[in-house]
């Protein structure tokens, strides 16, 4: 772990953030602008991705603590006496442990779809494969299931299968999930989350990503090079 940040120690609460990427970012910055919340760690995905911004930079930019590793194990073990307030993750790639969860006053995740539809990995990238006219993106409890917790907040949003690519609709879910989180967040306490509907749900793994086809990749030219490439 890096050393410990700038955080005001007059804070009423502590949270987490977990995950990579521009949301992530500023979901943390979020929580240090906050009077409210002292942010008292981030979790990066490591290895970071190199096609958006990186939350470690971020973080040693803004003195802010965060595991290297970026393992949450790294931040508290069973064992250990740790608790935070509230745990957010945005597009972290480690199914969370009940352990960990326990540790968590509560626990949350923003995931890029109308949940309980699209369950699991590249939720994007399904939805236009199976040519959805909408989508979305859920603020849910965690569990130690997939993307299976309560739901906190919702909001959909059209997408055109014939003119998006994934990463047009990428983008747009990076501001609907900002939107959704800065709305939720001042009454968060005050949610009474709900169960999802289990004969809604659909889910998909990441073995499955071979069958995306054009839909594979951030764009349909790029699907089609990679195929074209693994089969040469």
């Amino acid at each position: 772990m890096s050393s410990a940040g700038r955080n005001g120690s007059d804070a009423h609460r502590r949270a987490i953030v977990l995950g990579k990427g521009t949301l992530a970012i500023k979901v943390a910055d979020w929580f240090v602008r906050s009077p409210d919340w002292e942010l008292a760690a981030v979790v990066p995905t490591i290895p970071e991705p190199s096609w958006t911004d990186s939350l470690v930079a971020w973080a040693e930019q803004s003195d802010i603590s965060y595991i290297a590793s970026g393992r949450y194990g790294d931040l508290a073990a069973p064992e250990d006496d740790w608790s935070v307030d509230l745990a957010v993750s945005v597009t972290y790639d480690r199914i969370i442990a009940g352990w960990f969860i326990d540790k968590c006053r509560q626990i949350i995740n923003i995931h890029n779809s109308p949940l309980p539809r699209y369950r699991g990995v590249s939720p994007i990238n399904w939805a236009l494969k199976n040519g959805e006219r909408q989508h979305g993106v859920t603020i849910h409890e965690i569990t130690p299931g997939i993307d299976d917790g309560p739901i906190v907040s919702q909001l959909e949003y059209s997408i055109y299968p014939e003119l998006d690519e994934v990463v047009d609709v990428y983008r747009r879910a990076l501001e609907y999930g900002w939107a959704l989180f800065e709305q939720t967040m001042p009454i968060l306490d005050r949610i009474e989350p709900v169960a999802q509907d289990e004969t809604q749900a659909t889910y998909y793994s990441r073995k499955e990503d071979e069958l995306l086809g054009e839909r594979r990749s951030f764009t349909r030219e790029e699907s089609v090079r990679s195929l074209a490439s693994a089969h040469q």
